[in-house]
């Protein structure tokens, strides 16, 4: 079974996402992370953007030591190349990632060049990083609006030159899954003549919401390495999610027969101290690490998860960092849900004293809201107090 090598861009692409910017601190922290959750590769910054990104990649480099490589962004310039080629400088093993736009409204609008100067720039930054760097890696920026044929002249070029790593960046998510897969499988042919000796790579942008999904056609088209962000962050809508990819590989293994290196217990505490660094929190409702990723509210649902979690959870909260699923208490919710719930707080209740509990708590639940720990306990020890048969009839009883 082969394996997809996983390039974690959130301390470079991610970080681009406005509010996301980080510390060199933090940078250096949330890098430690992402080695003890085993990504292949860390790309740590774009060195030439500033001095200080240019220290939190040295940093980066010179502290992560002994497991994935560390990468730096650089434009085709010289310039950008010595720059990251100075703060990979202490890595254990480096790899520049050199990029160049290639689509003829950024060659024409942005750059201001012909596509003869754009593969002399690639050819020129490519070899000049092969000098500096153990691996590197070449991109060509907005290359799903790239004519194919240019593309993959340019690719070839950049082979040429010394770049082992090709990426294919869908810059702007223009890209559709299908369209994407024959993509990377074009771009895979025009460099079959370096033997195997190539790694096809992917970098896909959510602005369709497809990054994910694009991600995974080109895995299945046989690329070997995915670009992906942690919570999904990066520019604009955002980058493929690492979690998102890194389980939709291990779940579907049947499907992708492929594997990948990461430690997926450690997702979501991963996440969690991203969103921490950066104070932007996790929606709800997003795969793996939001919070109702393991959460029950409708009743159907509670009763089947618990009889058995197979029903309807395709993986375990505790296999992605989770401690436990959440059985949320709502209007929707059965009476086991109810009744497991009370469990979890310590407040177990049966018969005609859970009857009333439920009743409560669908009393409150109409009002618009999940019921929350606190409003559960009052309503257990209500439901005791109502339960109870009065104290006289107790005597009587006894008499």
């Amino acid at each position: 079974m082969r394996e997809v090598q996983i390039f974690d861009t959130t301390l470079r692409d991610g970080e681009q996402a406005p509010g996301a910017s980080l510390s060199a601190s933090s940078k250096l922290r949330f890098a430690h992370a992402l080695a003890d959750l085993g990504v292949d590769v860390i790309e740590a910054g774009f060195p030439a953007a500033s001095p200080g990104e240019s220290a939190a990649v040295a940093a980066i480099a010179s502290e992560v030591r002994g497991g994935p490589t560390v990468a730096a962004l650089a434009r085709a310039t010289e310039g950008d190349v010595d720059a990251a080629a100075k703060a990979l400088s202490r890595a254990d093993r480096s790899r520049i990632h050199v990029f160049i736009a290639t689509s003829d409204i950024h060659l024409e609008r942005k750059l201001r060049i012909d596509r003869r100067a754009c593969i002399e720039r690639a050819e020129q930054a490519v070899a000049r990083a092969m000098e500096h760097a153990d691996e590197v890696e070449f991109s060509a920026e907005d290359a799903t609006r790239t004519d194919i044929h240019f593309l993959v002249t340019v690719y070839q070029a950049a082979a040429r030159a010394g770049a082992r790593i090709i990426n294919i960046p869908d810059t702007v998510g223009y890209a559709q899954p299908n369209e994407f897969a024959k993509l990377v499988l074009a771009v895979r042919g025009s460099l079959a003549a370096y033997n195997g000796g190539m790694r096809i790579s992917v970098h896909c942008h959510n602005d369709l919401g497809l990054a994910v999904a694009n991600t995974l056609a080109a895995v299945e088209a046989g690329a070997q390495q995915a670009h992906v962000c942690m919570n999904g962050m990066g520019e604009r809508g955002g980058n493929a999610s690492l979690e998102e990819v890194a389980m939709a590989i291990k779940v579907r293994r049947d499907h992708y027969r492929a594997n990948t290196r990461i430690k997926s217990e450690r997702i979501v505490p991963a996440s969690r101290l991203f969103s921490e660094l950066t104070g932007i929190p996790v929606q709800p409702n997003k795969a793996i690490v939001g919070a109702n990723a393991f959460a029950h509210a409708s009743g159907v649902h509670q009763d089947g998860v618990l009889k058995d979690a197979r029903t309807y959870e395709i993986m375990t909260p505790e296999s992605v960092g989770w401690e436990t699923r959440r059985i949320a208490v709502t209007k929707l919710s059965g009476r086991r849900g109810v009744a497991a719930r009370l469990v979890q707080l310590g407040v177990p209740l049966e018969g005609i004293t859970l009857e009333r509990a439920y009743e409560l708590a669908m009393l409150r639940g109409d009002e618009g809201h999940e019921l929350t720990d606190r409003e559960l306990l009052a309503i257990a020890a209500e439901a005791r107090r109502h339960a109870a048969p009065p104290a006289r009839a107790v005597e009587a009883a006894a008499s």
